[in-house]
C-alpha cells in the first residue's frame, strides 16, 4: 500500500480552549526510537509502564506511544492504559480498515513504516486521519503518530 506524505504543524483547541501544536512526523519517529532504545536497555517492564504512564516521557500533547505485540495484544498504550493486554488484532477505523491487522502484516514485512488510517483524536475526540510511524523490535511493533489535518 503506498501512502500519501503529509506534513502537520496546524494547532489544535485543548480541552480547556487553549491551543496547543501537533506533533510533527519528526517527532513521532524521534519519540519510537527512544522508546525501542529504553525498552532494549531498560527491559520490557519498566518500558512498558514508562510508556503507558501519562506522567512517563511518551506522552506530549496529542502525541503517544503504543507497543503491539505480533499477536494483536497491546503491550503498552501512552493514550489509554485501559487498552493494555487486550486483542485488538481485528479492530477496524471508521472506514472500515483493519489497521491492527495491517500494521501487523507491514511489520513482517518492513523493520521501519508508516501507516495510515483514521482515529480518534485524543484531545478533540473527533475521528481525523492519522498517519503512524512504526518501528518493529523482537515480537513487538513500537507506534507513535502524527494526526494530519487541525480540528
Amino acid at each position: 500500500m503506498k501512502v500519501l506524505l503529509v506534513a502537520c504543524a496546524g494547532v489544535i483547541a485543548g480541552p480547556a480552549g487553549a491551543t496547543e501544536r501537533r506533533a510533527t512526523p519528526k517527532e513521532a519517529q524521534a519519540m519510537v526510537k527512544r522508546a525501542v532504545e529504553m525498552i532494549r536497555k531498560e527491559g520490557k517492564d519498566k518500558a512498558y509502564a514508562a510508556i503507558t504512564d501519562k506522567r512517563g516521557g511518551f506522552v506530549v500533547g496529542d502525541l503517544y506511544i503504543t507497543v503491539w505485540g505480533m499477536d494483536g495484544v497491546v503491550r503498552a498504550h501512552g493514550a489509554n492504559a485501559n487498552m493494555v493486554g487486550k486483542n485488538l488484532y481485528d479492530l477496524r477505523d471508521i472506514d472500515g480498515k483493519p489497521f491492527i491487522e495491517e500494521r501487523l502484516k507491514m511489520a513482517s514485512a518492513k523493520e521501519k513504516f508508516w501507516q495510515e488510517y483514521k482515529y480518534t483524536h485524543p484531545r478533540t475526540g473527533k475521528i481525523e486521519p492519522k498517519r503512524m510511524y512504526c518501528e518493529k523490535w523482537l515480537d513487538t511493533v513500537v507506534c507513535g503518530g502524527v494526526y494530519l489535518y487541525p480540528s
